[in-house]
């Protein structure tokens, strides 16, 4: 079940007395792309930047939308039209379109309106790194236990986290949303749709610099989350990171502290590193101590660990559940590992990147055996930490591989460190573009290799993992 006409006509602001004159109908789905609508669907025409949803509306109604939001009606569409700010005076039929004066702000209200009408637990998940992980593991917990709803994909912001909780019904017992922030206020406009009672900070770094400024108004915009939590609530806080910490002074709701210092609620010791095998260490709670065996890659996912389990804890879960949610191999959403060309091994990173999570990246290459190459491009948003962010990569990288590709501009930082921290300079080439890349790493690549490809988003460096992966390998 999802929203239906006459509740979302309520939650946009439509006059009560207008709801008996609407057809009782609910939706399938609330979709903003035109070409996933389905027979049922209600679509909310968006502006963008590059299309308006209003160009769409009448391909969603030839899909079989029954109801579209917009806040102008197109022409030549054969379609009722009721406005909101009045009221119908008589029945309406389908397909209609409902006029708003903005779709957005419009499919906002309607998501605050839902969500009001359930009373599920919602944990809100925010950090400058490592939220989409959190939140998928998080999610492989709590269903263990509960019928729980998580937002798909990265659906974090003033977009997505609406479209997820219009998929809320009364049988969810728990949502999981993660929450992204492109300026200050993005966070606390998405927890007044939401309402979160638990808050997951990951760690405050300078992902983003660009657009925020500073490190201390990435602290403001991240902090949103556990300034918005009753005192009811609970932010859990990552004790490890010394921004983080300082959130306990700026909340209200009670502080669960994770990491890996036993002055934290929830800590972990032992840990190690097994390669493409995982990851072994130990949980420690008041009493218990739990060692546990990881499907995950890297020593970093230790923290995305501790962060379900303390959400699990918190909702009352046994460790048994807990541990069974975090071995679940299908939430493992960053890092791939696919064969490659010559009976290498591709290490597909390339959703994001910035220096925290290039780091932890390599960190992970660095306890594989075999001969390692690295491609890796520019990150970008780093403003004024640009140049040393990419200098921290590279030092790192000299320590770690046998071959480094770099792809981009500010990638050039890289292979430069990587030399002056004694990388041999024939063991590195700087790419100008994903082509050379490619015919630098074909030229590079014995059998037996491991390969890390990681920039950020922009630099398209799966096309390089494509280029790279063995023939009909999935």
């Amino acid at each position: 079940m999802t929203i239906g006409l006459r509740d979302l006509w309520l939650g946009v602001g439509g006059d009560p007395r207008g709801v008996l004159r609407l057809p009782d109908v609910s939706f399938r789905a609330v979709v903003i792309d035109s070409r996933e609508v389905q027979p049922g669907d209600c679509f909310v025409a968006l502006p963008g930047t590059r299309h308006d949803g209003h160009a769409f509306v009448g391909d969603a109604l030839e899909r079989g939308a029954t109801v579209a939001l917009v806040s102008r009606v197109p022409e030549s569409l054969s379609a009722s039209v009721v406005e909101v700010s009045a009221y119908p005076t008589t029945s309406v039929s389908l397909p209609l379109l409902l006029q708003v004066p903005d779709t957005l702000a419009a499919l906002q209200r309607a998501a605050a309106y839902w969500r009001s009408r359930f009373a599920p637990r919602v944990v809100g998940i925010t950090g400058s790194v490592g939220k989409t992980s959190t939140k998928e593991m998080t999610a492989a917990v709590l269903r263990q236990r509960y019928h729980t709803l998580w937002s798909r994909a990265s659906y974090n912001n003033e977009i997505g986290l609406p479209l997820t909780l219009l998929h809320l019904d009364a049988t969810h017992e728990v949502v999981v949303l993660e929450m992204g922030a492109y300026v200050p206020g993005d966070i606390a406009a998405l927890c007044d749709i939401a309402h979160p009672d638990i808050g997951v900070i990951t760690l405050v770094g300078v992902s983003h610099l660009e657009r925020m400024g500073s490190v201390e108004r990435i602290w403001e915009a991240k902090s949103e989350l556990v300034r918005a939590l009753p005192a009811t609530g609970v932010a859990v806080l990552n004790w490890d990171d010394p921004r983080v910490r300082r959130m306990a002074e700026v909340t209200q709701a009670r502080v669960f502290r994770y990491g890996l210092t036993p002055e934290a609620d929830l800590w972990a010791d032992g840990v190690e590193s097994l390669g493409l095998e995982g990851i072994r260490f130990t949980f420690h709670y008041g009493q218990d101590v739990i060692p546990v065996h990881l499907p995950w890659l890297g020593q970093h996912s230790v923290h995305t660990a501790l962060r379900a389990a303390a959400v699990g804890l918190l909702l009352d879960m046994e460790w048994e559940a807990i541990v069974a949610g975090l071995q679940d191999t299908e939430a493992q959403v960053r890092i791939m590992v696919v064969p490659g060309v010559r009976d290498t091994k591709i290490i597909d990173d390339t959703y994001n990147a910035s220096p925290e999570s290039m780091l932890a990246a390599l960190n992970l290459l660095a306890h594989l055996d075999g001969r390692r190459v690295a491609i890796l491009g520019d990150m970008l948003e780093l403003g004024s930490y640009e140049e040393i962010g990419h200098r921290r990569v590279g030092a790192r990288a000299a320590e770690v591989v046998d071959r480094l590709i770099t792809v981009g501009e500010r990638a050039r930082w890289i292979a430069e460190e990587a030399v002056a921290a004694g990388m041999a300079p024939e063991h590195v080439y700087r790419a100008q573009n994903v082509e050379e890349a490619i015919a630098q790493a074909q030229a590079w690549l014995e059998p037996g290799d491991f390969v890390l490809v990681k920039a950020s988003r922009a630099l398209a460096l799966e096309r390089v993992v494509d280029a790279l992966r063995q023939e009909g390998s999935d």
